[in-house]
């Protein structure tokens, strides 16, 4: 099983464009079988975003769930991946 990641922004977003891509590189250092990263364009999938609670981009959800409504840093994600990680049964 494998966690969710989905990165909310918006086309010319620079703070989207800026941080997301080392975000999505802490993601991606677990290996794509425990997690998996989306990107979401807010505005394609408004209706989505306001499901979860997604007010302003940039934001990330993970498996479903809103979890930083404002960018975390790097470390921030990489630490809640890695507990998840570790709750997940083998």
């Amino acid at each position: 099983m494998s966690i969710k990641v989905e990165f909310f922004s918006t086309p010319g977003c620079s703070n989207c464009d800026r941080t997301g891509d080392s975000l999505k590189v802490i993601a991606q250092a677990f290996g794509e079988h425990k997690v998996t990263w989306r990107d979401v364009n807010l505005l394609g999938e408004l209706d989505y975003a306001v499901e979860l609670g997604v007010l302003t981009p940039p934001s990330i959800a993970i498996d479903g769930q809103l979890v930083f409504p404002k960018l975390p840093s790097t470390a921030k994600l990489r630490e809640e991946l890695a507990r998840r990680l570790a709750r997940e049964p083998t």
